[in-house]
């Protein structure tokens, strides 16, 4: 049995997914392709606009045989933080060869800088750029710069610095490395295309009036008509969760702050939050308030959710020295099932179908009772509210009544 591993967003799923399959499938015909998919809330901090069940649905439809909820805290983290948790829950499975995409097609120089991070000089040069206030992005593209290892930017593109956490979190494992290289408009375009990227497809989502005519040509079929029906009631607004965020800064006393996920004692980000909170109209008002070279927005956006969740520092620090503890299957084809029959025998972390023999809504009142692997599923169940908070109405999936959907071919 071969099996490849992606992890990914699908927030939505088009037309440069199904190509990125295809590709895997003329490559490895007799593949099943297993999915590390983040849940509710996805990498960028926001949450996902169609619910994880109906994105993992349209995965399976797409070709995908087997996806797995990527755990809110891998999920929405840095690339090296969200890469190591895919990777690791992927490994669980029993992946041969780990599938991604690029904006560069070159393994080579991609596998060279993957190398060269974590070596004593890079984080040395790293740091020095950091301490002279740019952004990590920054400061490591400088420090690979000066090593002859970035002539450019390719870590400014995203996909490439994927591409390498990738490559970073394979180096201990056995796991092939499969690099398709990326077709069609840039991760952060905004024009609806046949190939359009997934930000611009949800800015069209984001409209009064949608353009179903190009969004028609930049979707397959079934994801098309899932955004249809989706539309407008269980589409995320971007400005929902503003008002708890608000509240949630400037209630958060030097105790909280401290135990805090993503807020360091003594950097003083956290008067900038709360600053930039109570005078912010909007979420890109708050998030400009916020925002210096120090503190890059993609830092800002991801730490919302966790501000609003109350992520607690110990927590994240332990969930990265144990990783996923569970594989909490979403959606399944037939193919898939051979996967999980082999994964029940052989495989080293528990499968999840049913949510309520491992977890039950109260049971998160005793948050520091639970066991280890139940906390990171408590978290993964929060997110799933704080994705209906961000609804037009008060109503959307439920982690504890929602059941994987198995597909027959």
């Amino acid at each position: 049995m071969h099996v490849t591993g992606i992890i990914a967003e699908y927030n939505p799923f088009h037309n440069g997914h199904a190509y990125q399959l295809r590709r895997i499938r003329e490559m490895h015909p007799d593949t099943i392709i297993a999915v590390a998919m983040s849940g509710s809330i996805v990498q960028r901090g926001t949450p996902a606009v169609l619910n994880k069940w109906r994105r993992a649905e349209l995965a399976i439809a797409g070709g995908c045989d087997l996806v797995c909820e990527l755990p809110f805290l891998f999920a929405c983290r840095s690339a090296q933080d969200f890469a190591r948790g895919g990777v690791r829950l992927l490994a669980a499975l029993g992946i041969d060869t780990l599938a991604f995409g690029a904006e560069s097609d070159d393994l080579a120089a991609l596998s060279r800088i993957a190398a060269a991070i974590d070596a004593p000089e890079t984080q040395e040069r790293t740091g020095y750029f950091l301490r002279a206030g740019k952004s990590y992005a920054q400061a490591l593209t400088a420090a690979l710069q000066a090593a002859g290892l970035a002539k450019g930017n390719e870590l400014h593109e995203a996909n490439n610095i994927l591409a390498v956490e990738y490559l970073r979190a394979l180096r201990s494992t056995r796991i092939e490395p499969l690099l398709i290289l990326r077709r069609g408009a840039g991760y952060h375009a905004t024009k609806l295309q046949a190939m359009a990227s997934a930000t611009a497809i949800r800015q069209a989502m984001q409209e009064a009036s949608p353009d179903w005519e190009a969004l028609a040509s930049a979707l397959p079929q079934a994801t098309y008509q899932a955004l249809r029906s989706a539309f407008p009631q269980e589409i995320p607004s971007p400005d929902a969760l503003l008002r708890a965020l608000r509240l949630r800064l400037l209630t958060m006393d030097e105790a909280a702050q401290s135990r805090q996920y993503g807020l360091s004692a003594g950097e003083g980000l956290e008067n900038r939050l709360q600053k930039a909170a109570a005078h912010a109209a909007t979420t890109e008002d708050f998030l400009q308030g916020v925002v210096t070279s120090r503190y890059p927005r993609s830092r800002i956006r991801r730490l919302i959710p966790h501000l609003l969740l109350q992520t607690p520092r110990d927590l994240v620090a332990a969930a990265d020295s144990q990783g996923p503890l569970y594989l909490r299957v979403l959606a399944c084809s037939e193919r898939g099932r051979l996967l999980l029959r082999r994964t029940r025998r052989t495989g080293t972390l528990p499968l999840i179908t049913k949510l309520s023999a491992v977890l039950h809504s109260g049971d998160r009142l005793h948050f520091r009772k639970l066991t280890p692997l139940q906390q990171q599923l408590a978290f993964d169940t929060w997110a799933t509210e704080l994705r209906t908070l961000s609804l037009p109405s008060l109503t959307g999936a439920d982690d504890f009544t929602r059941s994987p959907s198995f597909w027959k071919s």
